[in-house]
């Protein structure tokens, strides 16, 4: 027995040497990369990050009444509240009330001198006069310590809100987080972002109208050519890629028809008006994994950006927009689009996208509006190595929608860009038409993503370009005798 115990004596001390020569060889050669997101504590990836949602603290205003705090007074002091005995003349506006209990300009008094600040001598409100503090029904506050948000810049669809409280403890925490070295330098705080930031949306973007549904598109009238033409300039100019002036060229070449570039836009704009309430209202059926990105276009010259909502199962685009900014504003749009199939969302649910910080942020708005039955996270993939587990993991979704990007730009550079942005737009609307409803895919054994019956029974893409419209105009009539209805 003594022997045995000895033995695994000695088997324990080689295993403990064993283990301990492993870590330092992982210590020393192999670098040991990020397992938690949530863990990188890099500065220069603060701008990746969205803060949590601010407390609403309510002023009171309307709830007190400035006769009835009189009454309240006389009733447990005998006595009511005396109006402000001043030694010098008032400097105080006569139209100047208490936004809390609306007693007149005799009760208020400055409270910090010449700053500006103003105290009620009835109900203890201090407020401001010449900021929106005045008539303000609610303040915003840190969540963390819950100091007052001061605004500091104004945006064209929102304002930024800074808490500026140095003994903040989410301030300390980042700037503990911060190299000494680059804080000496000139500037050096104002590189990173420190503070407690929130931006405050002056745009409603949930109540604006996504689809718009069109007038005399039910019947097309055609005065030289017919749907046949029309259906091989789509044919030619989405399908194949070509200019309007490589198809109206086409046209003439192969089949005899002098048709004018200028013509074929026509068609293509109103065939976009037409299909763009099918492609919008079709019931995809997503999954509960949808990835999301954006990618560049230009539009005169100038850059702007088309975002994409893709399921990643079906491949279907759920959500699409075009934008001449970057701001969170299209950002969420392209999700209202994607969402809206969803009356509530999966446990499961997933949303993927990189580590633009619109994306983050428009969860946190739609988790505002609808509660938490659209409270979800956003899964970052940063980069384009693999310096995280979570990009090591989602990587390959990350990649289904920037193969769809490439995609995407691969029909737009034949054209070098757009003219302006409705025909821009008309174009999108078309290749997302052809993506999800024409084109045979590889991931799909070559077959169509959404295989919608009516459609087989045309053998050439022309035929299919034809049902497609005519299914978009029975949607339309439905959709606008249901509109008549309500």
């Amino acid at each position: 027995m003594a022997n045995i115990i000895l033995h695994l004596i000695r088997l324990i001390q080689y295993q403990q040497r064993q283990i301990k020569w492993l870590l330092e060889f992982i210590c020393k050669f192999i670098p040991l990369k990020q397992w938690m997101f949530d863990d990188s504590h890099s500065p220069k990836y603060q701008k990746f990050k969205v803060d949590q949602l601010p407390l609403f603290a309510n002023r009171r205003s309307g709830k007190w009444d400035f006769d009835f705090l009189q009454e309240y007074y006389l009733w447990r002091y005998g006595k009511k509240v005396a109006p402000i005995r001043r030694r010098v003349k008032s400097e105080v506006p006569d139209d100047c009330k208490c936004p809390c209990c609306g007693a007149p300009s005799s009760y208020i008094y400055r409270n910090n001198g010449k700053e500006g600040q103003m105290k009620c001598k009835v109900c203890s409100t201090v407020f401001n006069p010449v900021n929106n503090e005045f008539t303000a029904t609610h303040v915003l506050r840190c969540p963390h310590c819950g100091h007052a948000l001061e605004q500091k810049k104004s945006r064209k669809f929102f304002r930024i809100h800074k808490c500026i409280n140095p003994k903040c403890p989410y301030y300390l925490h980042n700037l503990k987080k911060v190299d000494p070295e680059h804080l000496r330098e000139p500037f050096g705080k104002n590189k990173y972002k420190l503070h407690y930031l929130y931006r405050e949306f002056t745009v409603d973007f949930f109540k604006m109208d996504l689809s718009t549904l069109p007038k005399n598109a039910s019947s097309l009238k055609f005065r030289k050519h017919d749907a046949y033409v029309m259906s091989l300039c789509l044919t030619l100019h989405i399908n194949l890629s070509l200019s309007l002036r490589r198809t109206s060229q086409a046209l003439r070449e192969l089949y005899g028809i002098n048709i004018s570039h200028q013509q074929i836009f026509n068609y293509a704009r109103t065939a976009a008006i037409v299909l763009k309430p099918f492609v919008d209202n079709y019931d995809y059926e997503p999954s509960d994994t949808l990835v999301a990105d954006e990618t560049y276009v230009k539009v005169r010259g100038v850059k702007s950006f088309v975002w994409f909502v893709m399921d990643s199962i079906s491949r279907s685009i759920l959500g699409y927009r075009l934008s001449d900014n970057r701001s969170v504003g299209p950002c969420i749009l392209a999700m209202r689009q994607a969402l809206k199939y969803f009356k509530k969302l999966p446990e499961t649910f997933r949303f993927i996208a990189d580590g633009y910080s619109a994306y983050p942020l428009a969860a946190q708005q739609f988790l505002l509006q609808f509660g938490n039955d659209f409270k979800f996270d956003v899964t970052q993939v940063i980069g384009l190595t693999n310096d995280d587990a979570v990009s090591k993991a989602f990587r390959s979704f990350k990649q289904q929608i920037e193969r769809l990007n490439r995609t995407f730009k691969a029909t737009y550079r034949v054209s070098s860009g757009y003219d302006n942005y409705p025909s821009a737009s008309n174009n999108i609307v078309l290749w997302v038409a052809y993506y999800n409803f024409l084109r045979p895919h590889a991931a799909k054994r070559y077959k169509v993503l959404n295989n919608i019956e009516e459609l087989n029974a045309a053998d050439t893409m022309p035929g299919k370009w034809q049902l497609l419209i005519k299914l978009s105009q029975q949607t339309i009539l439905r959709m606008q005798e249901e509109k008549q209805g309500c």
